[in-house]
């Protein structure tokens, strides 16, 4: 008979995101990221590859990511709004933690599985910063697409990529509840 935890999964079944603009200070130091990361670096991770890393950005590389998403939003014709919608995570933040999915060479492990994995890594530790009591929301948009930008600014090799930017603060407001995904809809349930 399985031992429950239900705390655990009380926090699961009420966890809320809150917009990464209602994050504010202060933010967790070393000291209490450390843990979260941890958390999160428990990830499964599919043959023990480590598919992954993370890049613990502070108020001051956000701010430079910020122009250098401008500068790159420039180059690439964009206009003033996709400028804003890419460089302003960065301009609004004060701690994120950029999830860099990390594709390595694998007989057994196929690609596909190590960016599930670094999916996982994200939603790890958006949850453990939550479960520690700080504020955080997952966002990605332009800038982490764009090779160009990540290069440069997060100094990313060809074979790695943005899995996630996990925004961390203190919360503003309570997040807002939204409507979740009907269970009749999305499962089938199958037997012999």
């Amino acid at each position: 008979m399985p031992t429950p935890n239900p705390a655990a999964l009380e926090f699961l079944l009420t966890r809320r995101s809150g917009p990464a603009k209602t994050l504010t200070t202060p933010v967790p130091d070393r000291d209490a990221l450390l843990p979260i990361l941890t958390a999160a670096a428990r990830t499964p991770d599919h043959g023990k590859l480590e598919p992954w890393r993370m890049i613990v950005l502070d108020r001051a590389a956000l701010a430079r990511l910020a122009t250098q998403a401008r500068d790159r939003a420039a180059a690439l014709g964009y206009d003033a709004e996709q400028a804003d919608k890419g460089a302003s995570q960065f301009e609004q933040g004060n701690l994120a933690v950029a999830v860099i999915e990390v594709q390595k060479d694998s007989d057994k492990i196929p690609a596909l599985e190590q960016t599930y994995s670094a999916g996982a890594v994200c939603l790890a530790l958006l949850n453990a910063a939550l479960a520690a009591g700080w504020g955080a929301n997952w966002l990605t948009g332009w800038p982490s697409h764009d090779r160009g930008f990540v290069e440069t600014g997060l100094g990313l090799a060809a074979h790695e990529r943005v899995a996630g930017l996990i925004h961390i603060g203190t919360e503003t407001a309570a997040p807002p509840e939204r409507p979740r995904p009907d269970l009749d809809r999305i499962v089938t349930w199958t037997s012999a």
